[in-house]
């Protein structure tokens, strides 16, 4: 729209596109609730006020309208699910911005994965802003089927829809002075940087604010995230499938630091996008728990967010603003009943109302080069004590145990009487034969195992069973299917789901995921036996040795504090 026919039509001069009357806004600039109407033309708002006309005019009934809600950090491909189909969960919670941070698919396919997202994205009418990918890959503690460094990074900022520097998660990197770290920085310089410290404290905190980052999204207490915010961090809470923040979080917010804190989800499925939402649900819980009010808590999700990124075009509701708004009958726990993004109305009652542009027609090969006649999974018995990962439930943090070997034949084995499990990660990327193999607690399973090529952020395949039988079948079902999720049990597949664009993603519509999906937890739970929320989410952080304290990926066990392999037997 030309700027004289926007003055125009703010101005009542010339008619609007679509008139909202009989509402109450929610101000998220002024922090009032008051009956007003909006005049829309060209997917803006031209005007607040009443005596506007227009083409359309939608009376809402006193229905309350607020800003579209943004999600300042997702993947995503955790929701296994391309960028339209995740669109159609999200939308019609009414979340019609994220900014997301492509590096799950980048560590497969390195630029063309990041292509791929944007050309996906751009079928849709959600807002989909990216981060361009900071640690591809995350450390060298793994292998990945790409690596990125700060002149492939800068050249993404040729697209408009990349904005910034994405979580910086070589934490020890930025600390050391590394330069190939520092050079990714300088190109950023002027952007948001996004950081990624979890229990970075005290003067290493200092440091790696100092370096140019600007927030956190993996705080796990107050006392952690206050010093972060004391520091100028900007905190995003999280609140993912498998790292539920939120609630322990919620204590943080008082009315002097809520403007300097952002809801973001991360990494989540399909069944809870779907059942409890995105940043809607966070702003539910939030008001629900009694602890900020509507006003500050909808603040949150939108302008914030919006101001954080320099999004200076979306997150409140004013004159030359975009289009994007979510109606609702409960202030106190919103639930989108209208959906307008750019000024287009695409969902009405959870339901998704408008069409997606056709398919891109770009594909990704999730095909895994793995020699098989490297891979066995025993470990002979070299000592009396092992070194166990702690899983912690709705955490992605883990402890680093230290537990008797359970030994048969000379050789340390799984202990589901303990709830000790053995678990490897085979390298996928190059078929160059990299296993590594160790112990984990927390999982449950009493037989059988999962396994998958979601395994943050390498996405190499990692399997976790009782027995290596069913280790084997569990991990060669994966690769026959070009990538996904399976469980089995012995020689027998339980359930599966194919992810056949670069291992991590499926193109069927998010219902037939979540399905898929629905199946394969249905299986560990009530035949594996595992009491996991999501045993497949849970089990694909367990790899990601960039979050304390023990994890494992292809090349070893990973001390999470101290960035070094350790041996499995102590």
């Amino acid at each position: 729209m030309e700027r004289a026919e926007r003055i125009a039509a703010a101005r009542g001069e010339t008619p609007a596109d679509l008139i909202l009357t009989n509402m109450r806004l929610v101000n998220v600039l002024s922090g009032e609730v008051y009956p007003t109407e909006i005049a829309i033309k060209d997917g803006v708002i031209v005007g607040v006020g009443d005596g506007y006309t227009g083409a359309e005019t939608l009376d809402l009934g006193g229905r309350f309208v607020a800003p579209g809600l943004i999600d300042a950090h997702v993947h995503i491909e955790s929701s296994l699910c391309t960028p339209p189909e995740f669109s159609r969960a999200v939308l019609a919670h009414g979340i019609t911005t994220v900014i997301t941070d492509p590096h799950e698919i980048a560590n497969v396919h390195g630029l063309d994965g990041v292509q791929y997202m944007l050309d996906e994205a751009r079928r849709t009418p959600l807002g989909i802003f990216v981060m361009a990918s900071s640690c591809v890959p995350a450390t060298h503690l793994e292998t990945s089927g790409a690596a990125l460094d700060a002149a492939d990074l800068a050249s993404l900022l040729d697209a408009p829809e990349v904005i910034g520097l994405a979580e910086m998660m070589n934490y020890p990197g930025v600390l050391a002075g590394d330069p190939g770290v520092l050079d990714k920085i300088d190109a950023f310089e002027g952007h948001p940087i996004d950081g990624h410290c979890p229990n970075v404290r005290g003067k290493d905190l200092n440091a790696y604010i100092a370096a140019g980052i600007q927030s956190d999204h993996e705080c796990t207490t107050v006392e952690e995230a206050q010093e972060k915010l004391r520091k100028g961090l900007t905190i995003f809470i999280r609140e993912a499938t498998n790292a539920r923040n939120l609630r322990p979080l919620l204590k943080l917010i008082t009315p002097d630091n809520s403007r300097r804190i952002c809801w973001c989800t991360d990494d989540r499925q399909p069944a809870d996008l779907l059942d409890d939402g995105s940043i809607d649900y966070m702003i539910r819980v939030a008001i629900a728990e009694g602890t900020i009010d509507p006003i500050t808590a909808i603040r949150m999700g939108t302008l914030n967010t919006a101001e954080y990124f320099g999004l200076r075009d979306r997150g409140a509701i004013a004159p030359g603003r975009r289009a994007d708004l979510i109606v609702f009958s409960d202030l106190s726990a919103p639930h989108a009943e209208l959906v307008v993004c750019g000024g287009q109305i695409v969902a009405r009652d959870g339901e998704l109302v408008v069409d997606f542009a056709p398919h891109s027609g770009a594909e990704l090969s999730g095909e895994l080069r793995i020699d098989w006649d490297t891979v066995d999974f025993t470990i002979p018995a070299q000592g009396e004590r092992v070194r166990v990962i702690g899983s912690i439930v709705d955490q992605l943090v883990t402890q680093h145990c230290i537990e008797p070997a359970t030994t048969l034949d000379g050789s340390a084995v799984a202990d589901p009487a303990r709830d000790i499990l053995k678990m490897a990660v085979i390298e996928r990327h190059t078929g160059q034969g990299g296993i590594g193999k160790g112990f984990i607690h927390g999982f449950g399973l009493k037989r059988g195992a999962i396994a998958g090529t979601v395994a943050h952020d390498h996405h190499n395949l990692v399997v976790i069973g009782v027995d290596d039988t069913s280790m084997m079948t569990a991990a060669r079902a994966v690769a026959k299917m070009g990538g996904g999720l399976v469980a089995v049990d012995g020689e027998n597949v339980l359930a599966m789901l194919p992810l056949p664009v670069g291992g991590l993603m499926c193109d069927a519509p998010v219902t037939d995921v979540r399905a898929a999906l629905d199946a394969l937890l249905d299986a560990a739970r009530n035949t594996l036996g595992s009491g996991l929320h999501d045993p497949f989410m849970a089990m694909s952080f367990m790899a990601l040795e960039v979050i304390p304290a023990l994890k494992l990926t292809d090349l070893g066990l990973v001390d999470g504090d101290t960035f070094e392999l350790v041996d499995l037997f102590v």
